[in-house]
C-alpha cells in the first residue's frame, strides 16, 4: 500500500504529463498556399484504373434486333452498289453522249423558253454584267455559271431570262439574223446576155463595181482610186435590179441584197445598228458588193420633222452615210444603190466620194425594142404573120417590164384558146391590155 502510494506521489497525475506533450506536438498554423491557376479549379487526379473501371453491358433483345435490321440494311446498299456497278459496265459505249445530251436538256430547262435577245454593255465582274435590250434600259444582271466567260465581250450579243433577265448564253454570230438573209449564197441566173441592150450602162457598172474588185492593179497604175457606189436611176422597168442581178452573177464577190424599207425598224437605234452590221459583214467577206434597192425609202432630203419615225428614218440616213464616206476606210467593199425617184434624195447622200457615178436608165429606143423583143420571144413558137418590127416602130414609152409583158400576155392569150403557136392578134391584144393598164395605174407627171 505504501509503496504504491508512494509511487503515485512521485510520478505524479499521468494526465498532466500527456497534455503537456500534445501541446508540443501540435503544429503551428500555416496558411494554405496560393493555387497555382487561379480561377479555375483542379481537377482531382483519378488513379490509373479510374478508365478502364466501365460497366459491364449486357445487350439485350432490342439491342440485337437493331444491330439485325442494320446489317440488313448494310447488305441491301452492299448489293445496290454492286447492281449499279454492273450496269455502268454493261452500259453501251454510247453513254457519254446520253449523258452529255441529259445535261443539255437541263441547261434548257434552267435557260426557260422564250429567251431575250440584248447586248453586253459592260462586264462588272465574273458573276455579274450591265446589259441592254431591245426595248430601251439596261439592266444589272447575273451571269449563269454556264455560260462561257471567255466568248462575253462588250457588245456581244447574248440571251437573257424571260423572267430574270439574267445572262443564259451568247449568240456566236455578232450580227443580226436578218443580215445573214440578205446575204446571197446561190448566185443569181440572170447574166449580161439576159439583158437586152444597156450596152452603156453595163459597162459602165463593170468599170465602177467589177474590175476594181477583178483588176485593183489597173487603177494603181493608172494613179486614181476606183469609184465607191454607183447609183441606178429611172422609170420602173428598165433593168435596174436586172443589171444588179447580172452583177451579182459574173462576179464571185460575196453579195449582199437589201431593200430600203429593211432598214427602218421598230425600236430607236435599230436601223443605225442595222447598218452598221451590214457593212461588217461586207468587210469580213470582203470583197463584198452591198445592193440596197429602193434607196429613196430612208434616203430622201432632211427637214425639220417633230415626229419621232421620221427623225429615227433621218438617223438611219446619217448612219449610212457615215459607213458610205466615214473615218474608216471600207475596203473592198462596193455600195450599188437603185431608186425611181432620183430627186427627192438627200444631196450628201450621192454627192461624190460616196456614189462616185450616176447611171441613167432610160426607156429602149427601137435597137434596144429589138433586142428585148428578140430575146423574149427567142423561145416562143411563133406563126408566120408575128411582125414584131410593127411594134418596135411605134413611138410608145415602153419599159423593158413592158415589153415582156406583152410577150408573155400575148402567149396566155394563144393558150385560151388551146394553140401552141402565138399569132400576130395575140400581140395585138396583149399591147393594147398592157398600155391600157399602164396609164389607168399611173398618175400623169408621177416620174419625171
Amino acid at each position: 500500500m505504501g509503496n504504491t502510494q508512494s509511487g503515485m506521489g512521485q510520478g505524479g497525475p499521468p494526465g498532466d504529463k500527456d497534455g503537456k506533450d500534445a501541446k508540443k506536438d501540435k503544429p503551428k498554423y500555416e496558411p494554405p498556399p496560393p493555387p497555382p491557376r487561379p480561377g479555375r479549379k483542379k481537377r482531382r487526379s483519378q488513379g490509373p484504373d479510374a478508365t478502364s473501371k466501365l460497366p459491364t453491358v449486357y445487350p439485350n433483345a432490342r439491342c440485337k434486333l437493331k444491330m439485325l435490321r442494320m446489317e440488313r440494311i448494310k447488305d441491301h446498299l452492299l448489293l445496290e452498289e454492286e447492281f449499279v456497278q454492273n450496269q455502268e459496265a454493261l452500259k453501251p459505249t454510247g453513254t457519254t453522249d446520253d449523258r452529255a445530251a441529259e445535261e443539255r436538256m437541263r441547261v434548257d430547262d434552267m435557260r426557260g423558253s422564250p429567251m431575250g435577245v440584248g447586248n453586253l454593255e459592260e462586264m462588272i465582274d465574273d458573276d455579274h454584267a450591265i446589259v441592254s435590250s431591245a426595248t430601251g434600259p439596261e439592266y444589272y444582271v447575273s451571269i449563269m455559271s454556264f455560260v462561257d466567260k471567255d466568248l462575253l465581250e462588250p457588245n456581244a450579243t447574248v440571251l437573257l431570262h424571260h423572267k430574270s433577265v439574267s445572262i443564259v448564253g451568247v449568240l456566236t454570230e455578232a450580227s443580226d439574223p436578218l443580215i445573214t438573209v440578205m446575204k446571197l449564197d446561190k448566185a443569181p441566173t440572170e447574166s449580161y446576155a439576159d439583158i437586152g441592150g444597156l450596152e452603156q450602162q453595163i459597162q459602165e457598172v463593170r468599170e465602177a463595181v467589177e474590175i476594181p474588185l477583178l483588176h485593183p492593179e489597173l487603177y494603181e497604175e493608172m494613179g486614181i482610186k476606183p469609184p465607191k457606189g454607183v447609183i441606178l436611176y429611172g422609170s420602173p422597168g428598165t433593168g435596174k435590179t436586172l443589171l444588179a442581178k447580172a452583177v451579182a452573177n459574173q462576179t464571185s464577190a460575196t453579195f449582199l441584197r437589201i431593200v430600203g424599207s429593211e432598214l427602218i425598224q421598230k425600236y430607236l437605234g435599230d436601223g443605225p445598228r442595222l447598218v452598221r452590221q451590214i457593212f461588217q459583214v461586207a468587210a469580213e467577206h470582203a470583197p463584198s458588193i452591198v445592193f440596197i434597192d429602193e434607196i429613196d425609202a430612208i434616203g430622201t432630203k432632211r427637214y425639220e420633222s417633230t415626229s419621232g419615225g421620221e427623225r429615227e428614218i433621218q438617223r438611219t440616213m446619217l448612219e449610212l452615210l457615215n459607213q458610205l464616206d466615214g473615218f474608216d476606210d471600207r475596203g473592198d467593199v462596193k455600195v450599188i444603190m437603185a431608186t425611181n425617184k432620183i430627186d427627192t434624195l438627200d444631196p450628201a447622200l450621192i454627192r461624190p466620194g460616196r456614189i462616185d457615178r450616176k447611171i441613167l436608165f432610160e426607156n429602149p429606143d427601137q435597137n434596144t425594142k429589138r433586142k428585148i423583143f428578140t430575146l423574149h420571144t427567142s423561145k416562143m413558137s411563133l406563126a408566120e404573120d408575128v411582125d414584131l418590127d410593127e411594134f418596135i416602130s411605134q413611138k410608145d414609152d415602153l419599159s423593158g417590164a413592158d415589153i415582156k409583158a406583152i410577150c408573155t400576155e400575148a402567149g396566155l392569150l394563144a393558150l385560151r384558146e388551146r394553140r401552141m403557136r402565138v399569132q400576130m392578134a395575140d400581140f395585138r391584144s396583149a399591147r393594147e391590155r398592157v398600155l391600157k393598164t399602164k396609164t389607168e395605174g399611173e398618175p400623169e407627171g408621177l416620174y419625171l
